[in-house]
């Protein structure tokens, strides 16, 4: 291996890495609020790339079908929790939100499709479709069930990841997608050319994380998401409300998943399945995080990006087999340094 293909490799690792960066630490970010390890976030950057596609062809995205389908299932059981519970004042509100809101976002892009709206129009209407999809999972699958285990959490995670990619072909069909370059800007540094698009990737990704810092230490709600990560019981005895963090929590990590969805989209070919993959690179890079730090998850998702652009080099058949195994030493570092304390057993 050459310099020179080394360093091309390496810019195409920090690229791939970038991507992991938003995704690795949208997931960070849900499971610090929530205890949620959200499985299905790369499934949610697959259906915004695939939203896109359909959008650049004037045909109508899957994804009204699907936000449609889970506004109905949403409201349903959010009114469904008010009867029992004989809180009649708040189905208007329930309504409003879970159903009216996400319609109308559905409808808007309906009927703007027609019209062939620019570029810049069609990002924001994908990224429109895709922000209520996390919340509205949130109120079908995880708030039920919120005081469950982490393990438990993980398990009806990786279910709901299954139901999606199920969902993904029926909403989607089976053909992939990939778009065309967001910039067709190119620019040389020491003899290595650099797209607009790797650009745009690794500013989205250093952007995202500023913008993060910034809204955890300088912002009301930041503040109650980070007091709700640190000690949900505490955050409620100040009047803090766990499910309204968690949806923030998830309104941001929808945002997360669908500009990255966008960015990689002119980048790899996309299926409907494909976000598995994503997300569970971008996992790797969490754990090296330690699931809690930011700084660390953006490090790791980048080493991880490195790591895959050079297996795939050496060996494109083992590349995600290389990646993978990295979690092994790492739980097995992660599981050393963390401090352990002796149960109590009750005689």
């Amino acid at each position: 291996m050459t310099p020179d293909i080394a360093a091309i490799l390496g810019v195409d690792g920090i690229a791939t890495g970038a991507i992991y960066v938003l995704v690795a630490i949208g997931t960070v970010l849900i499971f610090t609020v929530t205890r949620v390890i959200f499985i299905p976030f790369g499934d949610i950057a697959a259906f915004t790339a695939l939203t896109l596609a359909a959008l650049d062809t004037g045909q109508v995205p899957g994804t009204i079908g699907l936000l449609v389908a889970l506004a109905c299932l949403a409201t349903l059981v959010e009114v469904t929790s008010l009867v029992r519970k004989q809180d009649y004042r708040e189905i208007p509100y329930a309504l409003f939100y879970y159903l009216a809101l996400p319609a109308a976002i559905a409808l808007a892009v309906w009927l703007l499709i027609p019209l062939k709206p620019p570029l810049p129009v069609r990002l924001a209407m994908a990224l429109l479709l895709i922000l209520p999809i996390a919340p509205l999972l949130d109120r079908i699958v995880f708030r039920p069930i919120a005081d469950g285990t982490v393990l438990l959490l993980l398990i009806v995670s990786v279910a709901l990841h299954f139901a999606l990619v199920g969902l993904g072909l029926l909403f989607f069909g089976p053909e992939g997608v990939r778009t065309e370059p967001l910039s067709s800007f190119h620019m040389e540094i020491a003899g290595i050319m650099l797209s607009g698009q790797t650009i745009l990737i690794v500013v989205a990704a250093i952007v995202f994380s500023v913008l993060l810092y910034l809204f955890f230490d300088f912002t009301l709600v930041g503040k109650s998401l980070r007091a709700t990560a640190i000690n949900r019981t505490g955050a409620r005895l100040m009047g803090i409300r766990p499910a309204r963090a968690g949806t923030v929590a998830y309104l941001l990590g929808s945002l997360m998943a669908g500009v990255s969805g966008i960015l990689i989209a002119p980048v790899n070919t996309i299926f409907y399945d494909s976000g598995f993959l994503i997300g569970l690179k971008a996992f790797v890079g969490a754990i090296i995080g330690g699931l809690a730090s930011y700084p660390g998850t953006a490090i790791g998702a980048v080493f991880v990006g490195i790591l895959e652009s050079f297996a795939s080099f050496q060996s494109s058949a083992f590349k995600d087999v290389i990646v993978f195994s990295m979690l092994i030493p790492i739980l097995i570092w992660r599981s050393l340094a963390a401090l352990h304390s002796e149960e109590e057993v009750d005689e």
